[in-house]
């Protein structure tokens, strides 16, 4: 596995490095010992699919707030996604700032976002389907969220959103305050 290192501290781009043969192809998809020699302490808690049937689907921004902060590691196992990942650690020198990747099933890398980074994602074509490990539980009470047009982040994304829930099309406009408090 290379890790890559991305714009956003501690975030990185996970590369398999799999073996081909006559069958086919295996890859290591998650693996503990590699996380912590490069400096990511991650403990599996959670794994949860997403399958999204129509293509410009939009999830997020979703962010869990102290303590319960989590990681995530994302891979995109059918079709393709525009993901924008947004630093809300206020000790970050990236504090406020985002950067975005393509994950797709054809690229086969995965990406790890550090506790304290929102994400949100739009689906790039019909049946994409994301598997993430997380680091905590997924605990209701802590849950918050920042818009994904919010005026202050100007987000460029590479489409607009055709599918999109009502409680991500609603949050309000950010407060540091929210996401930052804790529960």
């Amino acid at each position: 596995m290379k890790f890559i290192p991305q714009e956003i501290p501690q975030m990185f781009l996970v590369e398999p490095e799999p073996f081909v043969d006559s069958r086919g192809m295996l890859r290591r998809h998650f693996c503990r010992d590699e996380f912590s020699k490069n400096g990511v302490s991650f403990d599996v808690r959670q794994c949860n699919v997403s399958e999204n049937t129509s293509a410009h689907t939009l999830r997020g921004f979703h962010i869990q707030r102290p303590p319960h902060q989590e990681g995530k590691i994302l891979s995109c196992m059918k079709g393709s996604l525009y993901d924008i990942i947004l630093d809300l650690r206020p000790h970050s020198r990236m504090y406020m700032k985002w950067t975005a990747v393509e994950l797709s099933e054809r690229n086969r890398l995965s990406l790890y976002l550090p506790p304290g980074c929102a994400n949100a994602y739009l689906t790039l074509e019909k049946n994409t389907w994301i598997f993430y490990y997380h680091s905590e539980f997924y605990k209701p009470s802590a849950e918050a969220g920042v818009r994904y047009n919010d005026p202050l982040f100007k987000f460029v994304w590479p489409a607009p959103p055709a599918v999109i829930s009502q409680k991500d099309n609603s949050y309000p406009d950010f407060r540091p305050e929210i996401i930052n408090s804790k529960e």
